[in-house]
């Protein structure tokens, strides 16, 4: 296991970007090119990520860093491989495609699903604050149940898709969902990635103080109540075998799950959450233990 002691000191991202106040984005970003290291070429569509490295003829990055239109961040990492591979240079520096949930969820999700199937030798990392906040707060795939968008004003209707999950079905060697909140967690994952060969798929919840409506101080609390609650369960899926993050882990007892009550009352977009969204919610997160806990004891 990872401790705090185990963490690269020298910093990837210069002081002084644009991101918001509490945007937990900036801090998976952080870690996640500590775990990386110099040798990194980063590919990122139009996100709030584009935002954090600046204006154009600037970037807030060590790393090289490729921005690419929303629908083909797969695809440029492809040809990031493509170009390593002819030049001999592909196990020794790594490619990391970095995406929001609406470049993933959505638009990006065909050049994604393209290279999985190709088995395309890249980290594919969607940072998920659960809309497409850098144009507004409209609703992706992503978007949870009873949530404000301002293309759902009365709230979502359905609950986010399953993204992991549909990576694990490409049967990819490597996926893996983690939570801003949980740094170490996010730390030992991308270093377990980065050694893997083929597409690697990291899901990442990002909690957004201004998307979500909550104070920025809250950032770190609001995510962690996503795991307490069984909402956000961590895990990793390697070669097909399941293991559940050591931070979820207790959550397999439903006692120790706080309400996700608890959760949504944090968070103004879902002010107009009602009771049948609640009890649904209920019954999302007890379906989700229920398949978890079957596939832990089989292995």
């Amino acid at each position: 296991m990872v401790n705090v002691m185990d963490l690269v000191e020298e910093e990837f991202i210069y002081p002084g970007t644009r991101a918001c106040a509490g945007c937990a984005m900036a801090l998976i970003y952080r870690i996640a090119l500590k775990a990386l290291g110099p040798k990194t070429i980063i590919t990122v569509p139009a996100s709030c990520l584009t935002v954090l490295h600046g204006m154009q003829g600037f970037c807030t990055t060590k790393v090289s860093v490729l921005h690419t239109p929303f629908m083909t961040t797969a695809a440029s990492a492809s040809g990031i491989v493509a170009s390593l591979e002819e030049k001999g240079l592909a196990d020794e520096i790594s490619v990391v495609a970095f995406a929001g949930d609406g470049g993933t969820t959505d638009i990006g999700i065909q050049s994604l699903s393209g290279a999985a199937e190709r088995g395309t030798n890249f980290i594919y990392a969607c940072y998920d604050n659960e809309a497409y906040m850098n144009t507004g707060v409209q609703r992706s795939g992503s978007t949870p149940l009873g949530a404000f968008s301002t293309t759902t004003p009365g709230g979502k209707k359905s609950h986010k898709k399953n993204m992991p999950k549909i990576l694990e079905a490409h049967g990819i060697p490597y996926v893996a969902t983690a939570n801003g909140s949980y740094p170490l967690d996010i730390y030992e994952k991308f270093q377990k990635a980065r050694k893997i060969k083929g597409t690697k798929y990291l899901h990442i919840l990002s909690p957004c103080p201004p998307g979500w409506g909550f104070p920025p101080k809250d950032t770190i609390k609001i995510g962690r109540l996503a795991v307490q609650t069984g909402f956000w369960p961590m895990y990793e899926v390697i070669n097909g075998k399941y293991f559940l993050s050591k931070d979820s882990q207790k959550y397999l007892d439903p006692s120790k799950r706080k309400p996700i009550e608890d959760y949504l009352k944090t968070q103004k977009r879902f002010d107009k959450i009602t009771r049948e969204e609640i009890k649904n919610y209920k019954q999302y997160i007890d379906d989700q233990w229920t398949e978890i806990r079957k596939r832990v004891e089989n292995y």
